[in-house]
């Protein structure tokens, strides 16, 4: 059985070998196709024309470096400062050049045949000729191009080319030429000389054309093909499949990690760019130059193709070892990660508990997590709840710091800061959208309660959390608040004119009905004493009348706040006690008490005293009306620096079951069964006349006592203006 394992074996790698030995030569097949790409006639022609136009822009340099050779304007280390980089030192080792003035007469020469120049420029001597002319400002009046090398279209172009670049060739500090004329000359042979050592010395030209060999389908299907060929070979050949499920092979290259693998993934997808460099230096016969072109220039073009071989065969192997560290992926299926991958493993030993300083890793981590989250959250927070009644610039600020130091970090992978680029705009999206369905979330929400009032619905609850919408909801809280008020005033104005109606009817019809009564009584009645005792009832029903005719209209004025009023110094607590023993009888017959309790002082305050003798009257009938028998009235005055408080306590002989805010309205009795006389407006009338007088009335009950405070303010003085209008 293992005699039969091994020659599996062996055949196995004989096989390998075999298919990447085919790869490797199949790709040394295809430099024939190379070569002649890079041979073509048409492109070397077209490369030639950019490197003939390149070449020049060192002899913009030399107008200045040769110019300041004759003119000693500027010293000369700031003239080797600006253009001791320059290729023309090279350059016109190459070539013959003159400076020459107006008159044709040589200033400057490379050497005694440069003086023929301007004689020779038009001639077939020289390969390539260029000729500058500065006028006497020192700006270049003319550029001419000529030569065998250069045909007119190629001319014109490079005329152009020296003239647009000549903008940015020359330093403010550095003298310029001024009327004169600078020519360069090289040979044909000077010239091939040049471009053959430029070409092999600047390297943007040995990438160019790399660039252009990638870019060849004869490179990319080549490349392509026979890495499909052995990656799919390391799928195919039966020695792999026995392999992979071998537990006891200590050194296997398929068990290597995920990670190294895939690193050395990315790196062989890096090395075709220098595939392609070996390609072009082998086909132009310049990778390997150990012998003399003379003899041996064969002897190393098979060297330089056994050298591509074996590194195409390392290539090749290497697609081999990755294509079957990909196969375990399908050998071991869901167990590859935990087996191969490093940062599993790693994560897994945390999540098993690993050692102490594991754990304070661990901790570390997690703490550092939390707070990015916690931060992240705060942010996204902030976002939900911004209050646009607050200066937004603070806002707008930490989202370009943000977005500035996710930037800031993406440009610092490079050329691969596209693909973190990439990631980061679908993060941009996917918060966005959770952003926005957010807010369109709480617009729905604030919306729904607005069509809620909008169809009168005040009991609907306006809560939940809104996030950049709470102050609407607090403005619409704040109108459901008073739509309900205002809806509850119109009702209870409803109600109370309903009740209004009801007992100014009864209050006027009860008297009324008396008298109409007693009149058809007098009439029919012959014993004069019953006569005058009707006659007394009618006088007393009309008074009643009378009276309560007069409390509508006072009450009508007070409350349009037509009443004139006619404000004077008056004693409070003298026309309080004048009151009280006015109405001393009434208190006796209704068998109370009363306990005074007034300042020994005058208080003078600006008041109408004949509407403040009202208040007090109807406040002191109201007690006797109401009051229990045999209790006893407690009314207190206090002074204050700003006010004085009189206060009335009684208990009350009735169940006090009526409402305080509306029992001094019109028409409100606190007698509902209505067995006391009274109008009902005899609190309505004492509110109206405290508050024309800038006083306040406020009524309160506890169980059967009955409570009624009247404040006065102390005003130093008077309005004229009020004494007729009453405001």
């Amino acid at each position: 059985m293992d005699t039969k394992l091994k020659n599996n074996n062996k055949r196995g790698n004989l096989l390998t070998v075999i298919v990447l030995l085919i790869s490797s030569v199949g790709m040394l097949l295809f430099y024939p196709a190379f070569s002649s790409y890079i041979t073509d006639q048409d492109q070397k022609e077209m490369r030639k024309e950019e490197q003939m136009l390149d070449m020049l822009d060192p002899i913009l340099d030399g107008n200045y470096l040769l110019y300041n050779e004759i003119s000693n304007e500027t010293e000369s280390s700031e003239v080797i400062e600006e253009y001791g980089n320059s290729r023309f030192g090279l350059m016109k080792k190459y070539m013959k050049y003159g400076i020459f003035d107006e008159s044709g007469t040589a200033m400057l020469t490379s050497d005694e045949s440069a003086k023929k120049l301007p004689e020779e420029f038009d001639g077939d001597t020289y390969a390539l000729c260029v000729r500058f002319s500065f006028d006497v400002d020192g700006d270049i009046s003319d550029i001419q191009v000529g030569g065998t090398a250069y045909d007119k279209n190629l001319q014109f172009t490079a005329e152009q080319w020296l003239y647009d670049n000549s903008v940015y060739s020359a330093a403010s500090y550095i003298s310029t030429p001024s009327e004169v004329q600078i020519m360069y000359a090289m040979t044909e042979q000077n010239l091939e000389a040049y471009l053959e050592q430029y070409e092999t010395s600047n390297d943007m030209y040995a990438y160019m054309y790399v660039d252009e060999l990638m870019q060849q389908p004869s490179f990319n299907w080549s490349v392509l093909i026979f890495t499909v060929f052995s990656a799919a070979a390391a799928f195919l050949i039966p020695q792999y499949k026995k392999r992979a499920l071998e537990k006891d092979v200590i050194v296997d290259p398929r068990r290597c990690p995920l990670e190294i693998a895939f690193i050395i993934g990315l790196c062989l997808m890096a090395c075709v760019r220098a595939l392609a460099i070996m390609i072009w230096n082998t086909c132009s016969h310049k990778f390997i130059q150990i012998f003399s072109a003379s003899y041996g220039e064969n002897l190393n073009d098979a060297i330089s193709l056994a050298s591509n071989a074996v590194i195409w065969f390392v290539y090749f192997t290497v697609v081999y070892w990755l294509a079957g560290c990909v196969r375990e992926i399908f050998v071991l299926k869901k167990s590859y990660l935990r087996e191969r991958s490093l940062c599993v493993k790693f994560l897994l030993w945390l999540k098993n508990g690993g050692n102490s300083m594991t754990e304070e890793i661990k901790k570390l981590v997690l703490g550092c997590w939390r707070t990015f989250k916690a931060f992240c959250r705060h942010q996204y927070e902030a976002l939900l709840h911004i209050d646009f009644r607050d200066n937004t610039n603070k806002t707008i600020l930490r989202i370009v710091l943000l977005n500035f130091a996710v930037i800031f970090v993406i440009s610092m992978f490079w050329m691969y800061g596209i693909w973190v680029l990439i990631i980061y705009s679908v993060g941009l999206f996917i918060f966005l959208r959770k952003y926005l369905n957010k807010v369109q979330e709480q617009y729905q929400g604030i919306l729904k309660s607005t069509n809620q009032l909008a169809e009168g619905n005040l009991d609907f609850p306006i809560t939940g959390d809104v996030g950049i919408f709470a102050p609407v909801q607090n403005e619409l809280k704040r109108i459901q608040t008073g739509f309900k008020k205002a809806v509850s005033e119109e009702v209870k104005s409803e109600r109370m004119k309903t009740d209004l109606i009801t007992n100014v009817s009864h209050d006027l019809k009860t008297p009324l009905t008396a008298i109409i009564t007693y009149v058809d009584l007098v009439k029919n009645e012959t014993d004069e004493e019953k006569r005058k005792e009707y006659i007394g009832v009618l006088e007393r029903k009309s008074l009643r009348l009378k009276v309560l005719i007069e409390d509508l209209f006072e009450i009508s004025k007070a409350t349009s706040r037509t009443v004139t009023l006619h404000y004077m110094k008056i004693d409070i607590v003298d026309l309080l006690k004048q009151v009280g023993l006015e109405y001393d009888s009434n208190i006796r017959k209704a068998n109370l008490e009363m306990k005074w309790n007034l300042p020994e002082h005058k208080i003078v305050l600006w008041l109408d005293s004949q509407k403040t003798y009202r208040i007090f009257e109807n406040m002191i009938v109201n007690i006797t009306k109401y009051a229990m028998p045999h209790t006893r009235v407690y009314i207190d005055m206090k002074e204050t620096e700003q006010d004085v408080r009189i206060s009335m306590k009684n208990v009350s002989s009735a169940e006090l079951n009526f409402n305080t805010d509306e029992i001094t309205d019109r028409f409100v009795r606190g007698d509902v069964s209505r067995n006391t006389e009274g109008s009902g407006l005899g609190l309505a009338i004492v509110k109206s006349f405290v508050e024309l007088q800038h006083g306040t009335l406020q009524i309160s009950t506890e169980a059967d006592l009955f409570k009624a405070e009247i404040v006065f303010p102390k005003r130093q003085e008077v309005p004229d203006g009020e004494n007729e209008t009453g405001m």
